[in-house]
């Protein structure tokens, strides 16, 4: 059937996008990405085809917010680790010492302001926290007092100040390992890392050994790399860490609405329409 395919629709990053399908593809008009990471993709190889691309921002841009500030809130109130003393069997009394910190009032720095991030600062606002951001543009200025939004042209200056680190960037050649042994020790030892971006932002080892001397105080993730971690991975032993398997967009509307856009995006492609969320190879 590969000459009647004219779209694929891609789900959690199956099918596998190689030279090998696409060739097998000859009227393959356009591929359909069910979230906004294009990472598994080779978005040169797809566009030497002639195929178009699109993902899903619209879709996941308030839910993959809402999770960003759950993890934040987890992490500073400690909610995994009084969940799992109050159903002890031994459970008598809260610990006077099980104390979290205090969000309103701190400092939020989020690397990566697109959608998502400017989202986060919406969020943030409202929990009434300093906001600082760094990203390759600056913000309009309307955009920043909207939110209360400080920009830093140099990261190192915002991983200096904040309390709370908040990735959202998308990974690329430039942004892989972004937060490394350096950057970390830059951080306040008292500071949460909460990444929601992709796993391989981080560098993993350099987190581990970050978490365990105390160079910053706790982190947060909602990716790692692989996922799953192996059940023998350093991180899964740590007690100053919370990680989720990648819940970013899975809530019921936004997987319904991830769809919808998809499908907004192929029936544009096939009727030679402008893509509402086309990406283009950089």
């Amino acid at each position: 059937v590969g000459k009647k395919v004219q779209a694929i629709y891609l789900w959690w990053h199956k099918p596998v996008i190689d030279k090998e399908l696409l060739q097998s593809l000859p009227n393959l008009k356009v591929i359909a990405n069910s979230g906004v990471g294009m990472d598994h993709l080779d978005l040169n190889l797809v566009a030497s085809f002639g195929v178009k691309m699109a993902n899903a921002p619209r879709a996941v841009s308030s839910t993959t917010a809402d999770t960003g500030m759950a993890l934040l809130l987890a992490s500073a109130r400690r909610l995994v680790e009084v969940h799992n003393i109050s159903i002890s069997p031994s459970m008598e009394y809260c610990e006077a010492d099980i104390l979290g910190v205090k969000v309103a009032g701190a400092t939020l720095g989020i690397i990566g302001m697109g959608s998502i991030g400017y989202k986060i600062a919406l969020r943030a606002k409202a929990f009434e926290m300093n906001i600082l951001y760094h990203n390759r543009t600056r913000r309009k200025v309307q955009e920043e007092q909207a939110v209360g939004a400080t920009y830093c042209k140099n990261m190192d200056n915002l991983l200096q100040q904040a309390d709370f680190v908040m990735l959202v960037v998308s990974l690329t050649a430039q942004t892989h390992k972004l937060i490394g042994k350096r950057e970390l020790e830059l951080m306040k030892p008292t500071a949460t890392l909460i990444n929601i971006s992709r796993g391989a932002v981080v560098d993993q080892e350099a987190l581990v050994a970050a978490l365990q001397t105390g160079f910053i105080g706790a982190a947060a993730l909602d990716v790692t790399s692989p996922e799953p971690l192996p059940r023998d991975h350093p991180l899964l032993k740590l007690k100053n860490i919370i990680i989720t398997p990648h819940l970013g967009t899975k809530t019921d509307k936004a997987t319904y609405m991830i769809t919808e856009e998809a499908v907004e995006n192929i029936l544009a492609a096939l009727n030679g329409l402008p893509l509402p969320s086309e990406v283009l190879p950089s």
